[in-house]
């Protein structure tokens, strides 16, 4: 079974740190890192520059569509960004422990 990492970015750390600690308490996803980062984009023909926190959920291939729709379902922002990356290569202990933290 291989891994998945959902990305999506959070306005605050409050919001994001609230749905991490129920999406790992449901077992929907193993882990989430969450890190203060930069973004600049165009949103309503402005460029933008703001703070914003980028959460990486780590979950299986069997939980992703119930983790985005999750995600979606929560998610403050008008149109979220819910980006997959699917793993190829993981050591095994660490997918292991993947596996064993979700349901």
């Amino acid at each position: 079974m291989n891994p998945v990492i959902i990305i999506s970015t959070y306005p605050n750390k409050r919001i994001i740190t609230k749905i991490a600690n129920q999406l790992v308490k449901e077992k929907i996803t193993a882990c989430v890192n969450i890190s203060k980062i930069s973004s600049i984009y165009s949103w309503n023909n402005k460029i933008e520059n703001s703070s914003e926190y980028l959460a990486l959920f780590k979950t299986t291939q069997k939980n992703k569509k119930k983790l985005k729709e999750k995600i979606q379902k929560t998610h403050p922002y008008d149109v979220p960004e819910i980006a997959e990356i699917n793993l190829s290569s993981i050591n095994k202990s660490y997918l292991k422990w993947v596996v064993g933290s979700t349901l």
